[in-house]
């Protein structure tokens, strides 16, 4: 019978979850795009893809993208040494579901979140539950990257992708501190 032969087939399982003081690279998943596969980036207190150069201050000589750490529900970029640098979305009607980052003891634009980041079984990144988007004409041709906030265009920007977002195990961190 089909069904007992459709049982039979292999399952997906999802790959082994980061250890919590694990170090991760996002890559964005799209198919069909320019963005799949691309790596985040960080770079003017933003967050790209696609981008030609983040310019970071980085320990072990310059990164192609940027390395994050999870914790207590915050997103960081790593830095073995420098001043913390975290993340923030302005899920507000201005913000847009902005995605940035502060570096120090800057403060975060007013309405926005700095926790609720998690990875699910898969590793895949969200926000308060919600995922992501590409925006693409920003910055050297790069790509924006946005929370989802219910907004197709967020700040005007056209063309906008849906992505899902999934944290690759960094073994070998290279500690940056990225411009603001």
């Amino acid at each position: 019978s089909l069904l007992l032969g459709a049982s039979a087939l292999p399952q997906a399982t999802p790959p082994a979850p980061l250890s919590p003081d694990a170090k991760f690279s996002l890559m964005a998943l799209r198919s069909a795009s320019e963005v799949h596969f691309a790596s985040f980036e960080a770079a003017k207190s933003s967050i790209f893809l696609n981008l030609p150069s983040q310019n970071a201050s980085c320990d072990a000589g310059p990164a192609d993208y940027a390395t994050f750490y999870l914790q207590d529900g915050s997103l960081y970029l790593y830095a073995a040494s420098a001043t913390p640098q975290q993340l923030y979305v302005d899920p507000s009607g201005m913000g847009q579901g902005k995605l940035g980052y502060t570096t120090g003891a800057q403060p975060p634009p007013q309405k926005s979140l700095r926790t609720k980041f998690e990875l699910d079984e898969y590793n895949d990144l969200t926000f308060n539950g919600a995922g992501f988007l590409a925006c693409p004409n920003s910055i050297d041709g790069a790509w924006s990257v946005w929370v989802s906030a219910g907004v197709d265009q967020p700040a005007g920007n056209e063309g906008c992708l849906g992505i899902s977002v999934r944290a690759v195990e960094v073994l070998e961190p290279n500690g940056c501190l990225y411009t603001e």
